[in-house]
């Protein structure tokens, strides 16, 4: 049986590199594509409505890890060259994608319709309408399940360890398997964890806070 050291800490350390960049990766690239489909939910277009309400319908209703093994063994199937990493982060960046887009959807339609109809009495074409008034209302009204959903998806990286991405999970595994002792080697990996995604979790508790008592007064 091994010690667990500076060089297995190290190793760790490296799987959260990992961890953090697919967590920004998928969120900012699900960011921009749920932002399309937030609008595209809340649109005049009943087929385009229906079209996205499909797409949050699929990724909301399959398992994360099944999505994963469609989307890397999928790729492989049509002949295109990939390695784990590219595959993960585009699995990532769909699921997130779905889950932010529906979070800003509600947002967009809690702003209260009066700001809508301000706009179009004051002449503003859709483009300004959203941009100026109605988005940063709704902005400010996802932000506690925005972060909450974050949160999420920073633990949701562990599964990526399936198809052999070494991230946080899967360098605990390798260092385990090396040493003998998991139950040391994963008591240090949650509270790798732990120390990640509770300021975030914080965060989130202020904010909804602040909201609450905005809507108070």
């Amino acid at each position: 049986m091994g010690k667990f050291g500076g060089p297995e800490f190290l190793f760790l350390l490296a799987g959260v590199k990992w961890t953090l960049l697919l967590t920004v990766i998928a969120f900012a690239g699900g960011g921009i594509i749920g932002l399309l489909v937030a609008l595209a939910r809340t649109s005049a277009w009943g087929w385009l409505r229906r079209a996205t309400a499909g797409y949050i319908a699929l990724f909301q209703g399959t398992p994360l890890l099944m999505q994963l093994f469609v989307i890397y063994y999928g790729i492989a199937l049509l002949d295109v060259k990939t390695d784990a990493w590219m595959a993960v982060a585009f699995a990532y960046t769909a699921h997130a994608s779905a889950f932010l887009g529906d979070i800003w959807r509600g947002a967009i339609q809690a702003v209260p319709k009066g700001q809508t109809e301000a706009s179009n009495a004051l002449g503003l074409r859709y483009a300004a309408r959203m941009r100026d008034v109605v988005l940063p209302q709704a902005l400010r009204i996802s932000l506690p399940a925005t972060v909450g959903f974050l949160v999420q998806l920073l633990k949701g990286t562990s599964l990526a360890a399936i198809v052999g991405f070494i991230e946080l999970s899967r360098a605990g595994q390798i260092v385990s398997n090396q040493i003998f002792q998991p139950l040391l080697v994963f008591g240090v990996v949650g509270l790798i964890y732990f120390a990640l995604c509770w300021p975030l979790s914080l965060l989130g508790g202020r904010l909804e806070q602040r909201l609450a008592r905005g809507h108070a007064a």
